[in-house]
């Protein structure tokens, strides 16, 4: 526990402070470097070693380039670029093995690598857009701090007032206290944090855009949680990584954002917060 807050200490406000101050270039960088080591833990977590050295070459470089798209404006076009570029190997790395490999690639190993290399990058990538938007380092800080507290609500009220335990294997110790107190913080929280940000920024927000945001956010929070939860019970992983320790690895770490980033971008493109 001591070496997980002492991480936590030192690297949020690292991570802080690259989203907030410099341009955003700077922490589109981050999330290109967080997108790319995602893409390794899962491959190296569902692989079965069956993922050749080509296919994760090529995915991981596309889990890197992919946010840096969405910086740049290069739009779908860039994205199918990608995408080809990753079926293409990994589709003509599987023919190969069928033909005559001793460890055939499935289909399977082709569909987690485009998850890694393309799903993964496309949803952190809600980041990049937030940060480019009006406002942009204050609606990108709401997502990624929402995750956070939802996180934390979740977990302080499961244990002081969880009872109703084991509503899903995935995770057994989670309680249904536990997420609905999740979802009050989120909500809540978004509701303050529009109301600080509107001093900050000088500008007046939508306390119902901002609601949604905390409502919708947290529940996708909730599910990235589960989600990645879901693939470490399947693979008997226990942290995808060792990267930051006492918080295992990026995926760890960041999982739950590839959910709750979308649904934020989302909703303050239709429901603009300021």
């Amino acid at each position: 526990m001591a070496k997980r807050i002492i991480v936590a200490v030192i690297l949020m406000p690292v991570m802080l402070w690259i989203m907030l101050v410099p341009p955003p270039l700077a922490w589109t960088a981050l999330v290109c470097f967080i997108s790319a080591m995602a893409a390794f833990e899962l491959l190296r977590a569902v692989g079965e070693g069956k993922i050749s050295v080509s296919m994760r070459v090529v995915t991981i470089a596309s889990a890197a380039l992919l946010p840096f798209g969405s910086w740049a404006g290069l739009g779908m076009a860039y994205v199918n670029l990608l995408s080809f570029i990753v079926m293409a190997v990994c589709f003509w790395h599987a023919i190969r093995a069928y033909d005559g490999s001793s460890v055939p690639v499935g289909f399977f190993h082709v569909l987690a690598s485009l998850f890694a290399g393309i799903i993964i990058p496309l949803a952190l990538s809600a980041l990049v857009e937030l940060r480019r938007m009006d406002h942009g380092k204050y609606l990108v800080l709401l997502a990624v701090l929402l995750t956070f507290v939802t996180d934390a609500g979740a977990y302080f009220t499961g244990v002081f007032l969880g009872k109703h335990k084991g509503i899903t294997k995935v995770s057994p110790n989670k309680s249904v206290e536990g997420y609905i107190g999740g979802f009050i913080t989120g909500m809540l929280f978004a509701i303050l944090y529009g109301l600080v940000a509107s001093r900050l920024a000088g500008d007046s927000v939508d306390l119902l855009a901002l609601a949604l945001c905390g409502l919708f956010g947290a529940l996708a929070t909730e599910v990235g949680d589960l989600a990645f939860s879901f693939i470490k019970r399947q693979y008997g992983v226990k942290d995808y990584g060792h990267l930051l320790p006492g918080h295992g690895g990026m995926l760890d770490r960041f999982d739950s954002m590839m959910f709750c980033g979308p649904v934020v971008l989302f909703i303050v493109q239709f429901l603009p917060v300021f």
